[in-house]
């Protein structure tokens, strides 16, 4: 499918606008679950690392689902699938506060949440990405803000509700606020495609060999009755019969060759109708054929292969500190009363400015993205290798602060893939480095959380979290050195036919 020419503006502010507060109230519980996590821990008094995969499903299942979210929306559209997606998020919200069990949570908020999170979100970037290409930095750095932002409200919002309500009365409210996704998702108005055909031609299009094999039977039954009708009335001036009687022959006769023309007829369109599905499934299969094709294809891409790497091992540390930043302060024995605001809620607001400062910068000509990610990774690696050395309050906020500025790399990432891989293979890259994203996401939690749970201290959790972010940041940098630069574009082109699975889909 071919899109018209991104507007860069108009509709596409609206666009812009919905797609923040759509974020916004999607992740802003998912992301300041830290907040819950430590009323988990006491209410279920199960260990950090099983109780932590509640978070990281949250957050990672939406992203290890997003190959068929990418589907969903290729196949129904953004607005469809954001509607549908606030009522996923709203009502695992609201079933997780009845949750009688941590087991119970994987479901509720970590999957049913997490999923509806991840629709929303590939949603949000794809209609985005279609409305706007000079300005697409700018545009994804505004609408990523929207996440960062609903982390430093709901950080606090949810500490306020948990003291005047309880855990479970917050879940009931912010699960009722999540439902204004449903106005946001309405006014996602799908960028129409340029040339496209009429619902007709389309439906056509699909079934062409059907459709005119069976309007040239049942021209050939016409026929076949109006040379019948011919050879009685003849036959009648022959012999001179009567004319009562000829009428009588020539209709019995007429009927009998039409019911036995109409058995025939009805064979036959079985027939076809078996060779049309037989051909369907071949087809169907071709496309899934060429889908894991085009799969292999995209890995050769040197660039795009590291990014994958980089990604997995972005999420495994880099995330971590969003979900257990509030206990890392309470495991250093610092005071309650030295808090002047929460080390989540510090987070949420630097990625906010994080994501906007680097999603403007993605936009100069004289800026490289792709380093500029690779700096991200880099700098992030630092950051988290000094955490065990943070015993106050202030270095933890400094910290924090650092971490989430970094983390706003997340809004120049759809950026660095449409440029490693172009817009119109888009959806299909994108899709799978959120898969990886969203293995990084739930895997990395877990195992800080199992690392404490064995030594009693994150010292040695955090060594290994900056460890992998370090380590994707050189994969990425020397898979990106110019020097490696050899027929990398041949060898990233996609045959003829590619992609039109997302047309079939679509249709």
């Amino acid at each position: 499918m071919v899109y018209r020419k991104p507007p860069d503006g108009g509709w596409g502010w609206v666009i812009v606008i919905v797609s923040f507060f759509t974020q916004f109230l999607c992740y802003g519980s998912p992301l300041a679950v830290g907040v819950l996590y430590l009323e988990w821990l006491d209410a279920f008094g199960e260990g950090k690392g099983k109780t932590a995969w509640v978070g990281s499903l949250a957050n990672g299942i939406g992203l290890l689902a997003s190959p068929v979210c990418s589907i969903c929306v290729s196949s129904f559209g953004a607005r469809p699938v954001a509607i549908f997606s606030g009522f996923m998020v709203a009502g695992g919200l609201m079933m997780s506060s009845f949750a009688p069990n941590i087991y119970f949570l994987y479901l509720s908020y970590g999957i049913v949440v997490g999923l509806g999170c991840g629709l929303l979100y590939t949603a949000t970037v794809t209609i985005t990405c279609q409305y706007f290409d000079k300005r697409r930095g700018l545009a994804l750095g505004l609408i990523s803000t929207g996440s960062s932002v609903g982390l430093f409200i709901y950080a606090a919002l949810q500490r306020e509700l948990i003291e005047l309500y309880g855990l479970d009365g917050c879940l009931l409210i912010v699960g009722a606020l999540s439902l204004n996704i449903l106005a946001c998702g309405s006014l996602m108005r799908p960028l129409e495609s340029s040339g496209s055909p009429s619902p007709e031609k389309t439906c056509t299009d699909k079934v062409p060999d059907q459709y005119f094999v069976y309007h040239e039977k049942e021209k050939t039954v016409e026929e076949n009755i109006s040379i019948l009708e011919k050879g009685y009335i003849d036959e009648k001036c022959a012999n001179n019969v009567p004319d009562y009687k000829q009428d009588n022959i020539l209709n019995k006769n007429v009927l009998s060759s039409i019911n036995v023309n109409e058995k025939d007829t009805y064979k036959k369109k079985v027939v076809e109708q078996t060779n049309f599905c037989k051909q369907l499934a071949k087809r169907k299969w071709q496309l899934y054929l060429n889908y894991w094709e085009e799969t292999v294809v995209l890995f050769k891409n040197r660039v795009f292969s590291a990014l994958f790497f980089a990604i997995l091992l972005f999420d495994i540390g880099g995330f971590p500190p969003s979900l257990l930043m509030e206990d890392i302060a309470r495991s250093a024995n610092i005071n309650e009363e030295d808090y002047h605001m929460p080390l989540v809620s510090i987070i949420g607001i630097m990625t906010a400015i994080g994501k906007l400062i680097l999603g403007i910068l993605a936009d100069f000509k004289w800026v490289n993205t792709l380093y500029l990610y690779v700096l991200t990774l880099l700098m992030m690696g630092a950051a988290l290798l000094a955490i065990p050395f943070a015993r106050s309050y202030f270095t933890l906020a400094v910290l924090s602060g650092i971490l989430g500025f970094l983390t706003g790399n997340w809004s120049i990432f759809p950026y660095v893939t449409t440029k490693t891989v172009g817009i119109e293979k888009l959806t299909h890259a994108y899709g799978i480095l959120m898969f990886f994203a969203g293995l990084g996401n739930s895997l990395g939690p877990p195992i800080v959380g199992w690392f404490y749970d064995w030594t009693q201290e994150y010292d040695t959790a955090f060594y290994f979290s900056g460890f992998c972010v370090l380590l994707g940041g050189f994969l990425l940098l020397l898979a990106a050195l110019p020097c490696w630069n050899v027929c990398t574009d041949q060898s990233s082109k996609l045959p003829p036919n590619t992609y039109s699975y997302k047309v079939a889909s679509s249709a």
